[in-house]
């Protein structure tokens, strides 16, 4: 039996008022470590698909499944407790609370999992020494380079080892040398085993990553392998979530010890 998928998105469509449909139909699975670019025009539905994949929207209709649990199952407070285990997000804004040092910005990353503070400070000083910030754990976001800041975001995303990483435009707001260096460090959060997927209007961003999704008018118009990392006998073809998952069976609701009740 194959590794349970960490995203499936299943005949998913999310429509707004007026019967705009940003995203219509989608099917879409993603492995444990696997890598996946997602392009397309702005108004494509790029974001709506991240924001369903990261459980801040709930879809019109379709199903979502995040690490084998059922999205529709959960309440608000369930899908809280599901993201701060399961799912960690960078944005192209970095989202750092001014006047605070970014170690304890990094620690708040935390907060929904319980963990206390002495325990929630060590895990944030790992995060930042993991991504080259350990000499400047008590600097405020404005002591920081922009490269640094996205470094920091990168470090709270990760400080809870989620299995899964979002990020939309992530080097979106950096020069070339700090762009690279953000996707390096996403390059190896991937090849540790963490999963991603990553937004992007760059050409030279989605070709580093092994799998490119394109979007256009709220559907995947093409999911391929880029790479000697990528998945060849994928191809072209759209793989449902149902079909990704036919060896696992219908996934249960999230246990206690895994999303608090």
């Amino acid at each position: 039996m194959s590794a349970e998928p960490v995203v499936v998105l299943d005949g998913v469509s999310r429509s707004y008022a007026g019967g705009v449909a940003a995203v219509r139909g989608v099917s879409l699975t993603v492995g444990p470590g696997e890598a996946v670019a997602v392009v397309g025009p702005s108004g494509s539905g790029k974001s709506t698909m991240l924001n369903l994949i990261g459980t801040l929207d709930r879809p019109t209709s379709g199903r979502v499944a995040i690490a084998g649990h059922e999205v529709s199952q959960l309440s608000d407070r369930r899908l809280s407790a599901l993201r701060a285990r399961y799912i960690g997000f960078i944005f192209q804004q970095f989202h750092l609370p001014a006047g605070f040092p970014i170690v304890e910005a990094v620690a708040d990353g935390l907060l929904y999992g319980g963990v206390p503070p002495r325990e929630r400070n060590r895990r944030a000083l790992t995060a930042l020494s993991r991504v080259g910030l350990g000499h400047r754990t008590d600097h405020r976001p404005h002591e920081l380079s922009g490269g640094e800041r996205q470094r920091a975001a990168i470090a709270r995303a990760i400080v809870g080892e989620p299995p899964l990483l979002l990020a939309d435009e992530p080097t979106g707001n950096l020069d070339t040398a700090s762009g690279a260096a953000v996707m390096g460090l996403l390059d190896e959060l991937h090849t540790s085993g963490t999963a991603l997927v990553l937004i992007t209007h760059d050409a030279e961003v989605a070709a580093r990553l092994p799998r490119r999704i394109e979007f256009r008018d709220g559907v995947i118009v093409s999911d391929r392998a880029t790479g000697p990392g990528g998945s060849a006998s994928r191809g072209d073809r759209r793989l449902t979530g149902r079909e990704a998952c036919a060896d696992d069976g219908d996934f249960g609701s999230p246990t206690a010890t895994e999303v608090p009740q």
